[in-house]
């Protein structure tokens, strides 16, 4: 069991299959959704290109929207973040604070 794009049981169905499938209660989703975001994270990880990018976007996008935020705010909320206290370009390491 595991979640998956809108679309994949029509494609199974195309392909000849029977999909079992059912579709999450809100929390079941919220849930399967974190669960998401690690699987895309992971296949980022190991590998790095535009695809991948765009699954680990799309799916913490439906994570942000399924918990009743707005992207756009979260971008400005970002963004100021990143004024007032900088991004994470520069892989500055804080060993520790004496």
């Amino acid at each position: 069991m595991k979640l998956v794009r809108d679309k994949i049981p029509q494609i199974i169905i195309e392909d000849g299959r029977n999909p079992i499938y059912h579709i999450a209660d809100p929390e079941e989703y919220k849930r399967e959704l974190f669960r998401k975001v690690i699987e895309e994270l992971e296949e980022f990880r190991e590998d790095p290109c535009h695809g991948e990018a765009a699954d680990l976007f799309e799916v913490t996008y439906a994570l942000i929207d399924a918990h009743g935020l707005n992207f756009a705010d979260v971008v400005e909320i970002g963004m100021a973040k990143t004024k007032l206290v900088g991004g994470f370009n520069r892989g500055i390491i804080l060993d520790n604070v004496e």
